[in-house]
């Protein structure tokens, strides 16, 4: 077979001779008292995975069949408990192995067949050895070989057990150097941090009755300064009520010098714009006269004016002649005589016409329907005409743009509409034909007493009906 190294037509009966051992029974002779020793054990499992691989799968027991692919390496690990097994239960498979082992180790196999083992080998392998090949007294070196390989482990073991109590020793000894210089160390740095921290609490004290003196200090001269601003605040404050006594005294008197240099102006404007109306008027009545009776010059006539006046003769004309011939006053033509007076100036009391005429219309219409009639009015008689309106009834300011012609006024806060017109009156030069539409009893009698003519508000509808 191939695991005999060259004589593969060989059985089992002739491995016997090849071993130098005694017959199968010599090896029967001898056996081990005790269980074979762990280091040879193992030494033995990997002699016989290494000349595993020379064996066919014929030559091997069927229990190590399976591991027949694997690594010497991976039998010795994965197939120990059956290669050792199969060594000590088949004794073909421990010939077939020590028959490798004589092939790979020739010199000590001789060795081990004369009894005489050599010295300078490992105990492990000639135990291992003496256990596959069973020379005789075989049993008593692996005995031999396991105890000195225990005295060899134990000494290995005791001398590496010294080193590394001596090495122990040293590390402790360099420990408690350390040790000892760092306690010295620790407590030189804790005796300068004690220095320190009094140090600091001495510093810390000084500093916190520093913080409280500046704090008193603090508090001092926040009230000295709220003190301070108080009385700046009220030195302010009346500071500040002198200046506007003295600014409100200013504006009084600029404002007075301002009223007395504008009445200066106003009233010698106005003086000679009343001289000037009233002239106009005068003129205007002188020449208008002229034209209708068509008179002569003063040189050309023969006699005086007076001398040509009749005198009425009593029981030619009546009263009631004469009063038939007058106008009636609700009559719209005595409106128009009235306005065709030379320079005359109509002023309209608007809500009191508006009011009597179409009540129900919204103020805004209201206006607009009267200043529309008085535009036209104004045109056709060339008169000047002023529309004056309350202004209280106003709920917002008015954005009125007044007709052609037509002056619209309203009257200011605190102030009747009757007010400004009364004052318009006063402000015309007597002589000149004022004519105020208002059906307002006291309206027309304070008028009347100014010099201007008062007419009713229904005239003045019914002349601008004909429009």
């Amino acid at each position: 077979m191939d695991g005999t190294g060259g004589n593969p037509g060989r059985g089992e009966e002739a491995a016997a001779p090849e071993t130098g051992a005694a017959p199968e029974e010599s090896v029967h002779g001898e056996s081990l008292d005790r269980p074979l020793p762990e280091g040879v054990r193992h030494r033995v499992v990997a002699l016989a995975a290494e000349a595993f691989g020379g064996l066919t799968p014929a030559e091997l027991p069927a229990v190590l069949r399976p591991y027949a692919r694997f690594t010497p390496s991976r039998r010795a690990k994965f197939a120990a408990t059956a290669l050792a097994t199969a060594l000590e239960g088949d004794p073909s498979f421990r010939q077939r192995v020590g028959a490798r082992l004589r092939e790979s180790e020739p010199e000590l196999c001789e060795a081990l067949d004369a009894g005489t083992p050599p010295p300078a080998v490992d105990p492990l392998d000639v135990a291992a050895a003496a256990y596959l090949l069973r020379p005789a007294g075989w049993a008593k070196l692996v005995a031999a070989a396991g105890e000195e390989a225990q005295r060899v482990s134990a000494e290995r073991a005791g001398e590496e057990t010294q080193r590394e109590l001596r090495q122990l020793k040293a590390e402790l000894d360099e420990v408690r150097t350390q040790s000892r210089t760092e306690a010295v160390r620790v407590r030189t740095e804790l005796e300068a941090a004690r220095k320190e921290a009094e140090s600091l609490q001495r510093k810390l004290r000084s500093a916190a009755s520093d913080v409280k003196r500046a704090e008193a200090a603090l508090r001092k001269v926040e009230a000295e300064l709220d003190e301070t601003r108080a009385a700046a605040a009220a030195e302010k404050a009346s500071a500040d009520g002198e200046a506007r006594r003295l600014r409100a005294r200013l504006a009084e008197a600029e404002q007075a010098v301002e009223a007395s240099r504008r009445a200066a102006r106003e009233g010698r404007s106005t003086e000679d714009m009343r001289l000037r109306l009233l002239l106009d008027t005068v003129l205007d009545a002188a020449s208008g006269l002229r034209r209708e009776l068509a008179l002569p010059p003063r040189d050309t006539l023969g006699a005086r004016p007076a001398d040509t006046v009749d005198a009425v003769t009593p029981g030619t004309i009546s009263p009631k002649d004469i009063a038939r011939r007058a106008l009636s006053e609700d009559d719209p033509a005595l409106l128009d005589q009235l306005l065709a007076l030379p320079q005359s100036h109509l002023v309209v009391d608007g809500y009191n016409v508006t009011k009597t005429g179409y009540p129900a219309l919204p103020l805004e219409k209201q206006r607009l329907r009267l200043l529309g009639g008085l535009a036209v009015l104004a045109a056709q008689s060339g008169a000047e005409v002023t529309c004056v309106f309350d202004g209280a009834d106003l709920d917002a300011p008015v954005l009125l743009a007044p007709p052609r012609g037509v002056r619209v006024l309203f009257s200011k806060a605190g102030e009747t509409a009757d007010e400004l017109i009364r004052r318009l009156v006063r402000a015309e030069p007597p002589g000149r034909p004022i004519v105020v539409v208002s059906s307002d009893r006291e309206v027309a009698d304070g008028v009347a007493r100014a010099g201007a003519r008062p007419v009713a508000s229904t005239l003045l509808l019914k002349r601008l009906a004909r429009v």
